[in-house]
């Protein structure tokens, strides 16, 4: 029976003609070589999520001293920690969201909206005149760029199974290189009048915006992945066949075979997921989510806190670094 299925379903109907994730899995088929193009695809798209979540590390210190929010100088760290958060506990709170948007509608789409997010909400942060923009921009920008989660469906999906952890390896170097450069570029660029007086003018918008060079200059990139993920192709199954198709294929198939049989009909395969396991009780998979939130919490808990230190002042058991001394650091 099994032989009967393959002559009667064959080579087209393995793949759906409208389907984007099987012109993808058909181009995995003829060619097996490493897909280096679309690796980079990867690199930049992670690059551009990665880079503004610790671009402000080294300024926030000076950014919440000129809100004029903290009564004592003490408290700037306290404030410091509601903006460094903001766009963590809005990545968190959207992160499945936008997994089930990709799994729906598509990687691409959602890569497409989170890389221009982070155009619009990194320049409006740069661009902050207060606390509560600052918190707000953070906040909506880490909500709405869901990027990091479908990237890595994108990248295991773009590649065949004997390099789907190049793939993966891909995205950790990407995410790593962000999260070096992030910090330089804020450092470095942070307060852009004072350091470079005769480049950039006190009346200038760099002048009035001290913080608002390196958000536009990653905002700038971010842009320019964005134009780059227009030709991404989608790696989504989307199989679109008709009742009435499905039909005519299961008549054949009870023809050769003289009965029905429910396990080997054709299916509509569609938009939706076909499992419906509970991810709550797949304990290889959150013991596995467990250790790599433990060590997600020191990475960032690290890169924000000895910034905050670096940056204070003596008298508060800090080391009084400049925006430069930490993006050097």
């Amino acid at each position: 029976m099994g032989d009967n299925r393959e002559a009667l379903l064959g080579a087209e109907n393995k793949y759906f003609e409208n389907c984007p994730g099987c012109k993808v899995e058909l181009l995995k088929e003829t060619n097996p070589g490493i897909p280096f193009k679309h690796l980079l695809y990867v690199w930049v798209v992670v690059l551009a999520a990665a880079l503004p979540i610790s671009s402000l590390f080294p300024f926030l210190y000076f950014m919440i001293r000129d809100f004029n929010i903290a009564k004592k100088e003490e408290d700037i760290g306290y404030y410091a920690g509601y903006v460094g958060s903001a766009f963590m506990f809005g990545r968190a709170l959207t992160s499945v969201f936008w997994g089930m948007i990709a799994d729906r509608y598509g990687r691409k789409p959602v890569i497409m909206f989170g890389t221009f997010s982070v155009v619009i909400f990194n320049t409006l942060f740069g661009l902050s005149t207060n606390f509560w923009v600052a918190v707000s921009t953070r906040f909506l920008l880490g909500s709405l760029c869901g990027i990091l989660g479908p990237m890595r469906a994108y990248a295991s999906e773009v590649c065949r199974k004997e390099y789907q952890a190049l793939g993966m390896s891909i995205i950790s170097t990407s995410w790593g290189i962000g999260l070096v450069i992030g910090p330089a570029l804020g450092g470095f660029l942070a307060q852009p009048a004072e350091k470079f007086p005769y480049i950039f003018a006190n009346e200038s918008l760099f002048g009035r915006f001290p913080y608002f060079l390196p958000c536009i200059l990653i905002s700038l990139f971010a842009f320019g992945v964005f134009l780059i993920s227009c030709s991404l192709p989608e790696t989504l199954h989307i199989h679109e066949r008709t009742d009435k198709e499905c039909d005519k294929l299961n008549d054949a198939l009870v023809t050769s075979t003289g009965e029905p049989n429910a396990n080997e009909k054709v299916r509509i395969v569609g938009r939706h997921p076909t499992s419906q396991q509970n991810l709550w009780k797949n304990w290889p998979l959150m013991s596995s989510i467990i250790v790599y939130c433990v060590f997600q919490l020191h990475d960032m808990a690290y890169a924000e806190i000895f910034s905050l230190w670096a940056v204070s002042p003596r008298k508060n058991g800090g080391l009084s670094y400049s925006t430069a001394d930490v993006g050097e650091g």
